[in-house]
């Protein structure tokens, strides 16, 4: 049978598969805001969609939570749910950035244990098992080749101060990250600065705001590359709100402290 990582490896792809041909033509696609504010466009939905039947096709017992279709099945009774979000900064994609992200992640029993980072436009792929690692690879022709494991910076600093941040949204200027920004600049990204943290190519991140399926992915590949990952209130299971990646744990407490006590 299918690994749950090859499983959600291919969902991944068939959902860039879906996204590229809206990303290509972003001129005619609609866009629409939700209630939060943020935007949505029909790419969202149909790379979910897409994602969604491979994934219930393959497991069909496991529920599902997703950005834009919500939850389905019941997770009372299945015991495993694949969070999933289709587009990740969906601003990103609309404006033609091609740094946007497709996110997928198996959650057992509480704990995220696979997960699936992809940036289809740039044609990288990320991916993690709890206890086996992270790693990073390409996609050609529709398959994952050159797989390469990653690790964090192994002499990171151990404090905020000098370290090498970003902060994801770019440029957001709230309260959580204005005493980092006071201690060392935010840097650009070309990718998203969780997957940098776990080649080793920034030391800390901050994203400023967020629901599971932004975290559920990505927190898993920055541990199993040796890192950390809370979110702001001090869970370091993925949920919503505010969270912090970084390349040790001395790393993230020294952060959460500088956020906390300012």
């Amino acid at each position: 049978m299918e690994t749950d990582l090859r499983l959600a490896q291919r969902a991944a792809i068939t959902g860039a598969a879906v996204a590229l041909p809206h990303f290509a033509a972003l001129a005619d696609l609609p866009r629409e805001l939700k209630s939060d504010g943020s935007v949505v466009t029909a790419a969202d939905r149909a790379v979910e969609s897409a994602i969604r039947d491979v994934l219930g096709a393959a497991r069909p017992g496991d529920a599902v939570l997703g950005e834009e279709q919500g939850e389905t099945g019941d997770m009372a009774t299945a015991a495993r749910r694949w969070i999933v979000d289709p587009i990740d900064g969906t601003a990103l994609f609309v404006n033609g950035e091609d740094r946007w992200l497709i996110l997928i992640a198996l959650e057992e029993a509480g704990e995220i244990t696979t997960a699936v980072a992809a940036h289809p436009a740039q044609g990288s792929i990320w991916w993690a098992r709890r206890d086996a690692g992270a790693f990073e690879g390409r996609v050609v022709g529709g398959r994952v080749v050159a797989e390469t494991a990653v690790r964090v910076s192994p002499d990171g600093p151990s404090s905020p101060a000098g370290s090498r941040l970003a902060v994801v949204p770019e440029g957001w200027g709230s309260d959580i990250v204005a005493p980092l920004k006071a201690l060392t600049p935010a840097r650009p990204w070309p990718i998203h600065p969780a997957l940098m943290i776990a080649r080793g190519d920034l030391d800390v991140a901050v994203q400023t705001g967020g629901q599971i399926w932004d975290f559920a992915a990505t927190s898993l590949i920055v541990t199993e590359a040796g890192g950390a990952y809370s979110g702001v209130n001090g869970s370091r299971r993925p949920g919503p709100g505010a969270s912090v990646y970084a390349g040790s744990e001395p790393l993230l407490k020294s952060t959460l402290d500088v956020i906390t006590e300012s």
